[in-house]
């Protein structure tokens, strides 16, 4: 069936899902933090207590990153509740349980919040320094 057909019968091109069209937003975020001279060294990174969406280090600097990606940034920002935060925190331990030299860094917990045609805002916590 050609363009002029379906526009007469009334077809509509399905939907594609918010973001499909820009790649995920993992895959955004950690092009992202490259170019900030972060180093990928896990993506959706799975423990017994949940899910870190990526892991970088940066010198003496080790973020665990939560992205969050929604129709407006401001959406983004109320997604993260405090259990979420709870469960990086602990996923986060059991990382550096598994990776004992990371254990040695700054830690720090980011939210980076994906919105379509925004550059993606990145949230860093305050850092816990590890000693």
């Amino acid at each position: 069936m050609n363009a002029v057909a379906r526009i007469a019968r009334g077809y509509r091109r399905p939907k594609r899902p918010l973001l499909a069209h820009l790649g995920s937003a993992e895959s955004r975020v950690a092009a992202f933090l490259m170019a900030k001279e972060f180093r990928i060294v896990a993506r959706r990174w799975k423990s017994p207590a949940g899910e870190i969406d990526l892991i970088a280090p940066r010198r003496r600097l080790l973020v665990f990153a939560e992205v969050k990606a929604r129709a407006r940034l401001d959406d983004v920002a109320e997604s993260l509740s405090e259990r979420q935060r709870r469960r990086i925190a602990a996923a986060a331990e059991i990382w550096l349980a598994a990776n004992p030299d990371d254990a040695v860094r700054d830690i720090r917990f980011d939210a980076i919040l994906v919105a379509p045609g925004r550059l993606p805002r990145h949230i860093p916590a305050v850092r816990n320094e590890l000693k």
